[in-house]
């Protein structure tokens, strides 16, 4: 029953209770408590509105890979601390592999990401060097698991 409320939760986060309850086959109580232990377990984060970047004025969308001269646990938290003030930063993910880090950045134009680059990414604890590629299309982006 949980797995079904999330599926429909994920589709119209917006949706009011009495009919998510008729979706999922429960009324309203149950649905709504089996809601509140879901997050109090921490399986809903939130609820999220997702913008279209592009008409909110940040067309470039860029993936940059970021390789670090060291990696000590100090370095480490204090880079991701600086990672989570900057809104310009919509994703940041800890990497096996190649890179350190894999960052998803939005920016207004080129120019903008090259400023942020020169006066924030190259900044950053720990961060030697940086692997830029630009997104040309995006074919798939969903907040939505496969539950």
């Amino acid at each position: 029953m949980d797995r079904k409320i999330l599926r429909v939760l994920q589709r119209r986060p917006d949706l009011p209770m009495t009919e998510l309850a008729a979706q999922v086959g429960l009324s309203h109580t149950p649905c709504w408590r089996r809601i509140k232990n879901l997050e109090a377990e921490g399986v809903i984060h939130g609820r999220a509105l997702i913008l279209d970047p592009r008409r909110v004025g940040f067309g470039v969308n860029v993936f940059a890979q970021l390789h670090f001269a060291r990696q000590d646990e100090a370095t480490l938290e204090a880079f991701e601390t600086e990672v989570a003030a900057h809104p310009q930063i919509v994703e940041c993910f800890s990497m096996s592999g190649e890179s350190d880090y894999l960052l998803r950045v939005v920016a207004q134009s080129i120019e903008d990401y090259e400023q942020f680059l020169k006066k924030v990414i190259l900044h950053l604890p720990g961060v030697s060097t940086v692997n830029s590629s630009f997104s040309l299309k995006t074919v798939k982006l969903t907040t939505d698991l496969p539950v």
